[in-house]
């Protein structure tokens, strides 16, 4: 599988992007472990809103953030816990089982593999990764 490696200068366009769409209806933040936590500090600190460390029900302007709705296993299991934040990625890949309330950027499920740079070069895909 293609690997497709973002920067660092593209993971702040894309939190831009990200911030246009929902600046309206957030005002705290909090991240999926581990890619979303960091944006999700990355985007308190960009958008000066407030991070909060415990994810809630009491909060529906809470933005929950994770990297990317791949398959949309673990958006769809935020969601069941956690009906009143809404929630977002940097990519929404079409293919995906659960549509995020926000995300930066729709993507073909022939995208390829994102590799953050947060993660190693080396990182396997999910076919790896199945494949042990």
């Amino acid at each position: 599988m293609k690997k497709v490696f973002i920067t660092w200068e593209e993971v702040n366009l894309l939190l831009d992007q990200l911030y246009e769409k929902c600046r309206d209806d957030i005002r705290y933040v909090t991240g999926v472990p581990r890619g979303g936590t960091l944006l999700a500090i990355m985007f308190s600190h960009r958008f000066n809103i407030p991070y909060m460390e415990f994810k809630s029900n009491h909060y529906p302007d809470m933005l929950i953030l994770d990297d990317i709705a791949d398959s949309g296993h673990t958006l769809s299991e935020l969601r069941e816990e956690f009906h009143t934040p809404k929630l977002g990625a940097l990519h929404y890949k079409e293919s995906s089982s659960f549509k995020p309330d926000f995300y930066s950027v729709k993507i073909d499920k022939d995208y390829g593999w994102i590799v953050y740079p947060w993660e190693k070069e080396d990182s396997n895909t999910i076919q790896d990764y199945l494949d042990n």
